[in-house]
């Protein structure tokens, strides 16, 4: 029997590695490779096949939720597992929108993290129990305000990461190679997109959609 061919993602080592440890004796699994965010994962997927991606939602770079949209429109063949530290409804309803196959928090077990893997791998969706309850719970007003939520450019999400990550505007401007008056009108855009009044609500916003922890 085909082993199925699996990549990791998670920027944070010491779960990576933990993740691999877990699995790499597994019979049934190969693991073709690691990544520490969604670029790197893509790269791997340029010289070598998978069936399924492990992967956490905060990364740098590309984060989980932008990588399942790639992978999902150019790669709908391999199954995605989300394990993260995100139990927020709104995360996981988006993540359900986009059409993860599983989503299970970073305190689950081998076991649970396994029988993800096989259910998913045979056609079945996997979602621990408290991610589903988190779900039902709040399916309708998630699914409303997801409805509404503008969705941000690749420029204008790095600039979101990188206020939420306590940078200023000299700072991002430097990381960027865009002018400090640029990085300003990307701020205005998206306090007028978020409907934010200043940059706690970036903030908040920023982690309420799993862009940071």
């Amino acid at each position: 029997m085909e082993k199925l061919k699996l990549i990791i993602a998670d920027d944070h080592t010491m779960f990576l590695q933990g993740i691999v440890s877990l699995i790499e004796h597994e019979s049934g699994i190969k693991i073709i490779g690691k990544a520490v965010n969604g670029i790197e994962v893509l790269n791997i997927l340029k010289i070598q096949s998978a069936d399924m991606v492990i992967l956490d939602i905060s990364m740098p770079e590309m984060d989980g939720i932008e990588l399942s949209k790639i992978l999902k429109k150019e790669y709908p063949f391999i199954k995605i597992i989300i394990v993260s530290t995100h139990s927020n409804a709104k995360i996981i309803s988006r993540l359900i929108r986009i059409g993860v196959n599983g989503y299970l928090l970073k305190n689950a077990e081998k076991a649970e993290l396994l029988e993800a893997i096989y259910s998913v791998a045979i056609g079945k969706n996997y979602f621990s129990e408290e991610v589903e309850e988190q779900y039902q719970n709040n399916s309708l007003k998630i699914e409303k305000q997801i409805s509404n939520i503008t969705e941000l450019s690749s420029r204008e999400k790095e600039i979101l990461i990188l206020i939420a990550q306590e940078y200023n505007t000299a700072e991002i401007a430097e990381k960027t190679f865009i002018s400090f008056n640029t990085v300003n009108t990307h701020r205005r855009n998206l306090l007028s997109k978020l409907n934010a009044k200043n940059t706690a609500g970036l903030v908040k916003y920023a982690v309420e959609n799993g862009l940071v922890d």
